[in-house]
């Protein structure tokens, strides 16, 4: 279970603080178990500094604070707060990454049978598509749709999604896309054939929680060849 570490403190010494944990960083490198950490300060006082730092568990934080270096740290870090530290201890019961869950349904609502759902709650109305594929972007919600539909009338489809990382107003997938080719695509006729592509996509979120910007990457030349449409070039 992911274990979270709460630490307050009251300093008006902020930025020997955050060298103090830069050093920490750079001595317990590939011995620390600490996964992210996160430093604020309080916007009605200053002086208030906050760190929440996660660990994998709680046995990993245990065995993070034995290291020599984090007790080293911890006292000249005490040495610069006008009171002591105070440490909460939480388990982790929910972690939710908002914008994971969104392009998860993304994935899933591109191979909705029937047909295409409008798109305009997942997408922002500018939306930018970049696909080394297309010569020029796709810029619009609606001929960002089109483009969605053609791969929808050659194949039915389900996407696998493999990894989800998402940071800041950004998040990225790691997909296999298993589909059937039913009519023409690119000029091959429907073939009926089984065939899967592997890719990524990044997604850049507006403000208002819609996908504002996507850049696909994606084996479409292993595509043609699944398809046939490289056979007479390699003969």
């Amino acid at each position: 279970m992911t274990f979270v570490q709460l630490i307050e403190c009251r300093t008006s010494r902020l930025d020997e603080m955050n060298r103090l944990m830069d050093d920490w960083v750079e001595q317990t490198k590939g011995k620390r178990t600490a996964t992210h950490a996160v430093v604020g300060t309080d916007r009605s006082d200053a002086s208030h500094v906050v760190e929440v730092v996660e660990f994998p568990s709680y046995e990993e934080a245990v065995r993070n604070s034995r290291l020599p270096e984090t007790g080293r740290i911890f006292r000249d870090m005490v040495a610069l707060c006008d009171e002591t530290p105070t440490f909460t201890d939480l388990d982790v019961v929910r972690d939710e990454p908002l914008y994971a869950a969104t392009v998860r349904r993304f994935h899933r609502t591109l191979a909705t049978p029937g047909e295409l759902p409008p798109l305009n709650d997942l997408l922002d109305e500018d939306i930018h598509s970049h696909d080394p594929v297309n010569p020029q972007d796709t810029i619009g919600l609606d001929a960002v749709r089109g483009e969605y539909r053609m791969w929808r009338d050659a194949f039915d489809f389900a996407f696998a999604v493999e990894d989800v990382i998402a940071q800041g107003d950004r998040a990225c997938t790691r997909w296999t896309w298993n589909a059937t080719h039913k009519a023409d695509f690119l000029g091959i006729p429907a073939t009926d054939r089984q065939v899967t592509m592997t890719g990524t996509t990044v997604f850049r979120f507006r403000d208002n929680g819609k996908i504002a910007e996507t850049w696909w990457q994606h084996d479409q030349l292993g595509l043609m060849q699944q398809l046939g449409a490289l056979d007479a070039l390699e003969q």
